[in-house]
């Protein structure tokens, strides 16, 4: 396991799996709330029902529910549950995939849906490509395994087991398995969605079957939501049903994918950004996801203004927001995925890498206290003097002296030229050392 992030999730309510007569009777208690004055109903009424002409009525309510659960329409939100019904109901009756072909290998970022494919019907193999080379270094050499291995081993700590020689095995076995399925003719199918995390493995699997000449065989499906009650991350969020329902969403790969994915697997490894920030800034229109996780992604440079990453500028508001006493790092990295990211890419190992990173500067940002049972998430994490002042932009992260780190193949070093995010014009800018 590399990251935690996309491994099999544990057992949980099920935001995404719908029930229509309960959505019915939210409806109706939505209706009678804000004829009551509710404040809170009213304000959910009228995000997405504006008329003025007349009171509401129940149908304006069953239009609202949709809403908020991501479709457009009531009779939308009837189909897709109808849907997702039958779908269901073709797994109790133990019915095979539709055009599921013999010999499908299943690729994923991770083996969060692993289980869910199997419960679904998917009799196909899995292939599990899961570096999460959003995070770290990914140099342009022959040696990207062992710096990669060196990296993860040496940052995901609160994941048990990672030696250097576990890692190298693990990333080892899955560039195997990326050759073998790019150099073979078996059929492909990509299962990714909307985030760095997937996009920037989506590029280096595009890149890998390009290189192998592989055009014939392959399939998409990427998502970037999916109606339910709760904020979409990921397919790992998924149930059964909906898996096999996405399954009619996939697509062939086209020529253009498999050269954008080169494009930007080459712009990532590279030390100037500015290749890479020229492709998110062009628009992906071949694969419409790609630019915005372009733009998170790099996003995670230092701010033009701060000297903050994204991520880290997002945890330094939620501190300083907090109402009572400092946060935990699990609480922060909940709140982080649920409400403050634009959008959520990290595992939470990589989170607890970055709030080390943050806290091993020379004048540090933040203070982490352990735990007394030594739960690396329920460390407290307090600002400092120092993370105040960068907050209220007296002064400058990289001038607080944090270690050097890399971002693909971008080297950030406080004592040196460097590059940097600007997030209002969403480009690159060169920028001198923070210490001299």
């Amino acid at each position: 396991m590399m990251t935690d992030r996309r491994s099999a999730p544990a057992a949980r309510p099920e935001p995404f799996l719908l029930d229509l007569d309960q959505q019915r009777r939210q409806a109706r208690n939505l209706l009678r709330a804000a004829r009551a004055g509710d404040p809170d109903a009213l304000a959910r009424l009228h995000r997405h029902w504006r008329r003025a002409d007349r009171p509401a009525v129940l149908a304006d309510a069953l239009h609202v529910i949709a809403r908020e659960l991501g479709l457009a329409s009531w009779p939308k939100l009837k189909a897709h549950i109808a849907a997702l019904d039958a779908a269901g109901a073709a797994i109790a009756d133990a019915q095979p995939v539709a055009d599921e072909a013999p010999g499908t290998l299943h690729l994923r970022c991770g083996s969060d849906i692993r289980d869910g494919l199997r419960l679904a019907g998917f009799t196909g193999d899995f292939l599990e490509v899961s570096d999460p080379i959003c995070h770290g270094p990914v140099p342009e050499g022959d040696d990207i395994i062992e710096v990669r291995a060196r990296f993860i081993a040496g940052s995901y700590q609160s994941l048990p087991g990672l030696t250097v020689a576990a890692v190298t095995d693990k990333l080892t076995r899955e560039a195997e398995g990326l050759a073998a399925a790019a150099g073979g003719t078996r059929p492909v199918v990509l299962w990714m969605e909307h985030d760095p995390y997937d996009q920037l493995i989506l590029a280096r699997c595009l890149a890998a079957f390009a290189a192998a000449g592989r055009g014939e065989g392959l399939q998409l499906i990427l998502r970037d939501g999916f109606p339910g009650r709760a904020r979409f991350i990921g397919l790992g969020q998924l149930p059964p049903p909906a898996l096999r329902l996405l399954w009619a969403e996939r697509r062939p790969v086209t020529r253009d994918m498999l050269g954008l994915g080169q494009a930007v697997w080459a712009a990532l490894r590279r030390p100037d950004p500015r290749d890479l920030a020229a492709i998110a800034a062009g628009g992906t229109p071949v694969l419409p996801q790609m630019a915005p996780a372009l733009h998170r992604y790099l996003a995670e440079l230092p701010g033009l203004g701060d000297g903050l990453s994204l991520t880290e500028r997002l945890t330094l508001e939620m501190i300083a927001e907090a109402p009572d006493a400092p946060p935990t790092a699990g609480r922060l990295f909940g709140r982080l995925m649920r409400e403050t990211d634009p959008l959520p890419w990290l595992g939470d190992a990589m989170y607890l890498a970055i709030l080390h990173q943050l806290a091993q500067a020379r004048d540090p940002a933040i203070r982490l206290v352990d735990a007394a049972d030594g739960d690396p998430y329920r460390a407290v994490v307090a600002l400092t003097g120092a993370g105040r002042a960068v907050l209220a932009g007296r002064r400058d992260a990289l001038g607080l002296a944090p270690p050097p780190r890399q971002l693909g193949g971008v080297q950030i070093d406080p004592t040196a030229h460097h590059w940097r995010w600007d997030r209002e014009a969403e480009c690159v800018v060169e920028a001198g050392p923070a210490i001299r």
